[in-house]
């Protein structure tokens, strides 16, 4: 039988014994005994044409072409330097996991980018900017860092009398300030200091925030909360500023009902009561020990003052130590990375807060940071420094105040001491 495909001549088999059986030749020894196989990636040779005495040419066997290898650059389809990339895979072949990864990684991003722009224009049409600070008058520098004024306000807006019966809010009409807050953040940490809302001020010249008509000093005293209920919150800030010399950056306001849907929101806050204390007017009824509170208790914790000997002095250290403590408890991944938790905080606290017209959501978002330091150990949390009593009003200590400033508007470490 003859060993080698029809169409090759007599010469070629001539030429063929130079690689006989046995030898040491660079023929490869399948190429000798599979009759009538036309080898992969190599051209069909057409019959009775012989190029084997032409100059130059070579059969592909020394180079390795007969098998479609890379090395004799017949890698084409079938050979055995595996199919081109994006040739569909055979049956039984393993997946591309390194291709998978990176769509799937490329996919994950892209959902991030969109969700979290989603929620900002969302969290951004919220927000209710209600006070504009433009309208405050014969304002002091701004200082290094930043001053944000926060304020409890008791307004019972959009509550059911259900509600209002629940929480012991009353059913007083307009609303007042139940707290007020300067929270200074800065390259020393924050500072939280409470005001008093018994504290008695100045109430110097401004312009109504309604009628925009000029109201003159007349060196008039009176309660500090007394500034929010004659003219909302544009004169509490030029009130505050007045008697304090601290430029206020952002002004941030919540109710009632947003203080307690937070707390509710987040499943209630841990707090650790030293002394047990009973209040009626508040509702506040607790005992001695770490406990959690929901949003009705935590209401009644941040509002009661007659339970205690110095009053407001001593609520305004309890509603110091509860915000600190609802700020370090929200501000945690289970919360920040679980959307059942985090969308029902977020729209329960951005429903009632009333901001002032340049408050961005970053400003915000650094304002509800630095209260957490607060109880992180990288802040201070004080009262405004008092240095007596004037008709049932607390006086603040002129020269500690000063020097308070002084450094807050420096973004120096604070040294002072309030009560």
């Amino acid at each position: 039988m003859n060993d080698w495909p029809d169409g090759w001549t007599g010469d070629r088999r001539e030429r063929s014994n130079r690689y006989g059986r046995g030898s040491a030749g660079a023929q490869p020894e399948g190429a000798r005994v599979m009759p009538h196989v036309q080898p992969r990636g190599v051209p069909q040779q057409s019959q009775g044409y012989d190029r084997g005495h032409e100059p130059g040419y070579d059969s592909g066997y020394n180079t390795g072409q007969v098998y479609g290898s890379p090395a004799g650059g017949g890698g084409g389809q079938g050979g055995y330097g595996g199919p081109p990339p994006g040739a569909p895979r055979g049956p039984g072949q393993a997946p591309d996991w390194r291709r998978r990864i990176k769509v799937g990684a490329l996919a994950l991003v892209v959902v991030v980018l969109v969700v979290s722009i989603g929620t900002y224009f969302w969290a951004d049409g919220k927000l209710k900017r209600e006070v504009d600070l433009s309208k405050v008058i014969e304002r002091p520098e701004a200082g290094d860092g930043t001053n944000y004024l926060i304020v409890g306000s008791d307004s019972r807006e959009g509550m059911s009398d259900e509600e209002k019966k629940k929480l012991h809010t009353g059913s007083a009409e307009g609303k007042r300030t139940d707290s007020m807050m300067i929270l200074h953040d800065g390259s020393n940490g924050p500072t939280l200091i409470s005001l008093p809302r018994d504290s008695n001020v100045t109430i110097p010249s401004f312009r109504g925030s309604e009628s925009g008509k000029m109201f003159p000093a007349t060196g008039r005293q009176t309660k500090l909360n007394a500034a929010y209920a004659e003219d909302g919150p544009e004169l509490l800030v030029r009130t505050v500023e007045f008697n304090t010399g601290l430029h206020i950056d952002h002004y941030v306001e919540i109710g009632f009902a947003g203080f307690a849907n937070i707390v509710d929101a987040i499943g209630g806050v841990e707090l650790d009561i030293p002394k047990a204390f009973k209040d009626k007017k508040s509702g506040a009824d607790f005992q001695a020990g770490k406990q959690t509170l929901d949003g009705e208790q935590a209401l009644a914790f941040v509002r009661t003052r007659y339970a205690f000997a110095n009053s407001d002095l001593d609520r305004t250290k309890n509603q110091q130590k509860f915000l600190a403590a609802l700020a370090a408890q929200t501000a945690t991944p289970g919360t920040i990375l679980n959307p059942f938790a985090f969308y029902p905080t977020m729209s329960a606290g951005l429903d009632t807060l009333i901001v002032d017209k340049d408050m961005s959501l970053w400003s915000l978002g650094q304002m509800f940071f630095a209260m957490k330091g607060v109880t992180g150990g990288d802040g201070t949390s004080m009262n405004m420094p008092i240095s007596g009593s004037v008709g049932g009003n607390l006086v603040w200590d002129k020269a500690k105040v000063k020097e308070l400033v002084n450094q807050l508007n420096n973004d120096e470490k604070v040294t002072v001491t309030g009560n």
